[in-house]
């Protein structure tokens, strides 16, 4: 080669999977397409082929993973305990209900189109959860768990004493049809059909939650993601570092638990679209926005993996969902019976399986149901390094 003349190095070989082996030799990236795609086929198919009893089990557990997908953003990356959940849930579900309905008699109402009503409810449901600021910006740990269960007990006071509102413990007062571009959910207006199968009421009730829980959970990712993220992390981890470095702790804790409350009211009127009904509870122990479902939202996130908005979803699926999966499956089991003295029912039964469940993830799994995904892809990822490092160059 003559001088002044420039070469340029030859391309270093790459491995073959590189070229020709595509997805199929990439293990952990199969993985999560295999992850979407199951996603997909659950969010997608059951409306064509399930009982409109089995989805409303799905719809369920929906409610339940947007309010702990909020509750896990608010515990899990800010490091705030809340019991609070079904009061901001109530909140949603009564704003909607006044909102979007007319006026009646005895029940206060503004007619309002029924989108406007469903954003005015999230709004409403997080500026209360703003109004709390000054106790949640400055207590921590068990005691803001304390301050906030009290709220349980203010929905619970509200509900019964304001009826013109709540429509009162005994009737409740109904839910408004969410016209959706045209499209009601709540009853069959206009007809229309997907793949050759009529969407009746529960059909569209399902395509309507799943659309409501995607963008909540895209939304939870971004900002998981972002700098407000990071920002929630910092001050879980170590206020005065967080401070020193510039973050207003006061703000995002403010900010957090506003966030997560917007998400609890979109629970609460996604219930009230499920029940078609509001109706306030009669005791602060038992009922929709009581002490055992703020306890139930706890159990879905530390099952899950604290933090983690996947998670969240997949601890709905086990405390939300296995109940009205058993009733449908052996309500009439003797074992499982649904009333007598002994009787053992599906709910009973959920709670001793989640209550276990907690105690394995504490002992043996802190990270929850996330961290066994986290796992399996690292797996994945390991098989691909040493495939690659163990297939031969320029194969």
């Amino acid at each position: 080669m003559s001088e002044g003349t420039l070469t340029a190095d030859p391309p270093a070989e790459t491995p073959s999977h590189g070229r020709r082996g595509g997805l199929l030799s990439n293990p952990a990236t199969l993985f999560r397409w295999g992850v979407r795609l199951v996603i997909a086929l659950i969010v997608l198919t059951p409306p064509l082929y399930f009982e409109p009893s089995w989805l409303r089990v799905g719809q369920y557990v929906m409610i339940g993973a947007v309010a702990a997908i909020g509750l896990t953003l608010l515990t899990g990356q800010a490091g705030q305990l809340s019991l609070a959940h079904p009061f901001f849930m109530f909140v949603g579900g009564a704003t909607y209900c006044v909102l979007g309905s007319e006026d009646a008699p005895g029940k206060v109402g503004f007619g309002l189109p029924s989108l406007v009503a469903l954003i005015g409810a999230i709004l409403v449901a997080a500026a209360l959860g703003l109004a709390f600021a000054p106790v949640s910006g400055r207590v921590r740990g068990v005691y803001l768990g304390v301050a906030t269960l009290a709220l349980v007990y203010v929905g619970l006071y509200l509900g019964q004493q304001w009826t013109s509102l709540s429509g009162g413990t005994a009737s409740g007062r109904p839910s408004p049809d969410l016209n959706l571009f045209g499209i009601k959910t709540l009853r069959n207006d206009p007809e229309i059909s997907f793949l050759g199968q009529a969407m009746e009421r529960e059909q569209r009730v399902w395509y309507l939650f799943a659309l409501l829980l995607l963008i909540a959970a895209l939304l939870a990712w971004g900002a998981v993601r972002s700098r407000p993220g990071r920002a929630w992390r910092a001050v879980r981890d170590n206020e005065s570092a967080a401070s020193a470095l510039g973050v207003n702790v006061p703000r995002v804790r403010a900010e957090v638990f506003a966030i997560s409350s917007g998400y609890a009211g979109l629970a609460g009127v996604m219930t009230v679209m499920w029940y078609r009904l509001l109706k306030p509870d009669e005791s602060e122990f038992a009922g929709t926005y009581s002490i055992v479902v703020a306890i139930a939202f706890l159990a879905m996130i530390l099952i899950g993996g604290l933090g983690s908005v996947g998670g969240a979803i997949a601890g709905s699926v086990l405390v939300f969902g296995l109940p009205g999966m058993l009733t449908i499956m052996i309500g009439g089991n003797e074992l499982f019976g649904t009333s007598g003295a002994n009787a053992i029912t599906p709910a009973i039964f959920t709670s001793f399986v989640y209550g276990a469940a907690i105690i394995i993830v504490v002992l043996f799994e802190p990270g929850g149901l996330a961290a066994l995904g986290r796992r399996l892809k690292a797996t994945a990822a390991r098989t691909q390094l040493g495939s690659t490092l163990l297939s031969p160059k320029g194969s």
